[in-house]
């Protein structure tokens, strides 16, 4: 697993999105449908739902990643998985969407919780890049979110139309998930999301020791996000939908 930083420092101004219609609990964040059962927290050992929750919307891992096969690459560099690896890692360019193919290492960061503390995570930050409609930090414990590269010459993704809040297929194996891009970390590192997406995925969910070492594929799409950023509710239908609109125009 990679060393990770502290999250850079909290986005200046007003919160990003309007307030929320429900408060920010773990039952609400979740989608009721059946193709979308409730994205439930993970066990504070760190070890994911024995059975994988995320079955959302109804574009396919498969016809997902099709899109995703060939890279158009947008990024001036490539990026490191971890401390130390080779800087290997392209940010991809396709219609209405920008991607990248990568491991996935545990953010906790944010909210401090049972599963997400200083105890937990030596590397715990108390803040994320961006916060809920209500101005409280985003809780990794809860929230699928998804951490992007820090803003820098290699890449910046406000330049590419993607910010707090912007919907992202989460794809590992057979199985999708919808994450909001929740925090940003260092600006040569990539492949990371919270403790509640990788839950969602089967990925054992320890900041310490879990994680997936490769295979997860992160389309970020464009445009209007899912509103508000901490309702999981509203990212899996902001997200099904620009799933669809991906499929259609690539």
């Amino acid at each position: 697993m990679r060393t990770r930083t502290a999250a850079l420092a909290v986005a200046a101004g007003a919160a990003l999105l309007a307030p929320a219609s429900l408060p920010a609990t773990a039952q609400e964040q979740g989608e009721p449908n059946p193709k979308s059962p409730d994205v439930r927290e993970s066990s504070p050992g760190g070890d994911a739902p024995r059975e994988s929750l995320a079955r959302e919307g109804s574009a396919s891992a498969a016809a997902l990643l099709a899109r995703a096969g060939s890279c158009r690459q947008i990024s001036r560099g490539k990026y490191r998985s971890d401390d130390g690896a080779p800087a290997n890692i392209p940010v991809c360019g396709k219609r209405g969407a920008v991607f990248w193919k990568a491991d996935m290492d545990i953010d906790c960061d944010g909210r401090p919780g049972k599963a997400c503390n200083r105890r937990s995570d030596p590397l715990f930050f108390h803040a994320t890049a961006f916060q809920q409609s209500d101005g409280r930090q985003l809780d990794a414990e809860r929230l699928p979110y998804v951490v992007v590269p820090g803003a820098s010459r290699r890449w910046n993704h406000a330049a590419h139309g993607i910010d707090g809040g912007s919907v992202a297929a989460v794809i590992h194996r057979d199985k999708v998930l919808y994450a909001v891009v929740g925090d940003a970390g260092p600006t040569d590192l990539i492949g990371e999301a919270s403790y509640a997406a990788a839950g969602a995925l089967g990925i054992r969910a320890d900041p310490k020791s879990g994680g997936a070492s490769g295979g997860v594929t992160y389309i970020v799409f464009k445009g209007r996000g899912a509103s508000p950023i901490e309702s999981h509710r509203a990212a899996v239908a902001r997200g099904d939908a620009l799933a669809r609109q991906f499929l259609r125009q690539n």
